[in-house]
């Protein structure tokens, strides 16, 4: 089979060479899937560049979500084991964790349900609480990671700021439907604050839902309302701010961490009920995976390079198939 494989960590376009291989061999408690469609996330750029957090050994497979076909033709959303991630025509996953795919939904946006969506709505609704009526803050709206948010921020009555890069990014925000949306490449982290408190007529944002980091958190602390709530999911930014617990006292707002994946550990159960959730919003059309690129194969690493720089709006899915993949 065909697997996209990592020998040596660097920028992904470099580090990831397309390859003939051996197909995966399930272990104990797993099963081989025929790779329907894999979602780019930036978590496969660090794993190219050597900066996850988990390591696998080298060479490895990136991609960590995919929509795949079991061997008796169940159609399933599975994170796939690594070292043999989803850029390949077949993977192997932990039975246990599978996942039924969506009839509302086609393969790409299935694949691109799982990790996004579940991060939005573990951090919107088990650690921020958002209620209906609350003003929601969403940092990278425009990305695969917060467009799920603004879409789940809508779904629970909320309205929704989004902040984004660039005029395209403004008109998806807008189209996602963002009650506001501001341009940080036109306005810094004092004029975004500005923005959302006279938006929030002085009240602030609620909650804050940052993927970025660095200069979006120095903009989430100056306009986080009484009681808000600032979840922080990750530094696509690149930059760990290093928060003023002492603002955090003055103000009464709370900082929350949010790591997934610590759900499938701590709380399995957890994670199946969210996913029943999201199939729901699926169907009564509340949610959509913004799908705004399906590759192929043979254009995984250009896509996760894409991903890594920022410049992609929504979600880029690589779809074996457009390029005569497994069948």
């Amino acid at each position: 089979m065909k697997a996209w494989r990592v020998h040596t960590p660097g920028e992904p376009r470099e580090a990831m060479r397309l390859e003939e291989v051996p197909e995966p061999v399930p272990g104990e408690g797993e099963v081989k899937l025929r790779v329907l469609a894999a979602n780019v996330n930036f978590p496969d750029a660090l794993l190219a560049r050597g900066q996850y957090q988990i390591k696998p050994p080298l060479p490895f497979t990136p991609g960590v979500e995919v929509c795949a076909e079991t061997e008796d033709g169940r159609r399933v959303i599975a994170n796939p084991v690594l070292p043999h991630g989803g850029f390949a025509e077949y993977v192997t996953a932990p039975a246990r964790s599978l996942l039924p795919a969506p009839d509302s939904l086609d393969d790409a946006e299935a694949a691109a349900l799982h990790i996004g969506y579940q991060t939005g709505w573990f951090g919107l609704h088990r650690r921020a609480r958002l209620q209906r009526g609350e003003t929601l803050l969403v940092h990278a709206a425009a990305g695969g990671v917060g467009s799920a948010a603004v879409q789940l921020g809508k779904a629970a009555g909320a309205t929704v700021i989004g902040v984004v890069g660039g005029k395209a990014k403004v008109r998806t925000a807008e189209e996602l439907g963002c009650d506001l949306v501001i341009d940080r490449e036109t306005e810094d982290a004092a004029a975004i604050a500005a923005r959302v408190k006279e938006f929030t007529g002085g009240h602030g944002a609620d909650v804050v839902y940052d993927p970025v980091g660095g200069d979006a958190y120095t903009a989430s602390a100056k306009c986080v309302a009484f009681e808000g709530r600032i979840v922080v999911v990750g530094f696509a930014g690149g930059t760990v701010p290093t928060p003023a617990l002492n603002h955090a006292l003055v103000k009464n707002y709370a900082v929350l961490g949010l790591h997934w994946g610590l759900y499938a550990i701590k709380e399995p159960a957890a994670i199946g009920a969210c996913h029943a959730e999201l199939t729901r919003l699926a169907a009564d059309g509340a949610i959509k995976p913004l799908v705004s690129e399906r590759v192929p194969l043979a254009g995984a690493a250009d896509a996760v390079q894409r991903v890594a720089d920022g410049t992609t709006t929504g979600r880029l899915v690589v779809v074996p198939a457009l390029d005569g993949g497994a069948r």
